[in-house]
């Protein structure tokens, strides 16, 4: 893949992320579609890109809620788009979907978000592990804020995507289902290792880069 640029939208109630990479072979590549599918597939036609994949940094229901009308869009123009999520996330999409975002989301009031759910989730195409490579982007495993949280790290441009296992100024949430405080730490251990000059792109608010991160942490 040669260069490419990355665009931003926010997007839904809890003003998520979503990422387009716009590639010169006019490919794209989205993350994190959480909410206003329309809004994304007016930003991909503005820019006369399709998408190739869908990533996922993790299955919260603000990070996935617009894949189901993004897919459709796309299946009904007969070009095919590729859902990528970690093994232990997957759950989250696919027919079983709403099962698993009612139960984590009992606990802590947000059903309410769950209004808008779609009825057919499409399953995901490609299941990822840690160390899988997917476009110009490494798959890194990083759990804690879910068991499948994941990053896509692009070591040759300095660029990774980090969903909300790490924000500018923050670090994730481990009070949800899943959570887990323990391994949200080593997660972040790997990330303060990386270098300090990688741009990081997270699921909410500004962008940053590892070495801003560091020091409020250590």
């Amino acid at each position: 893949m040669q260069q490419y640029k990355v665009h931003s939208l926010t997007v839904g109630p809890i003003a998520t992320n979503c990422y387009i990479i716009e590639t010169e072979e006019r490919i794209g590549i989205i993350i994190d579609p959480g909410y206003d599918a329309q809004a994304i597939i007016a930003r991909m036609e503005d820019l006369k890109i399709v998408p190739r994949y869908i990533l996922c940094t993790h299955g919260h229901f603000d990070h996935i809620l617009a894949i189901p009308d993004i897919r459709d869009h796309y299946d009904k123009k007969q070009i095919p788009v590729e859902i990528v999520i970690h093994s232990m996330d997957k759950d989250y999409i696919g027919k079983n979907a709403l099962i698993r975002h009612q139960r984590d989301l009992a606990g802590v009031g947000g059903l309410a978000f769950l209004e808008r759910f779609p009825r057919q989730f499409p399953e995901a195409s490609r299941i990822v592990e840690e160390g899988d490579r997917i476009g110009p982007f490494t798959v890194l495993h990083l759990p804690g804020h879910t068991p499948g949280s994941a990053a896509y790290f692009d070591e040759h441009r300095g660029i990774i995507f980090t969903g909300d296992t790490l924000f500018s100024g923050g670090v994730g949430r481990t009070d949800l289902p899943g959570g887990d405080e323990i391994a949200l730490q080593a997660s972040l251990r790997r990330l303060y290792g990386l270098p300090g000059s990688t741009r990081v792109y997270s699921g909410h608010g500004s962008e940053t880069r590892i070495e801003r991160e560091r020091p409020r942490h250590h």
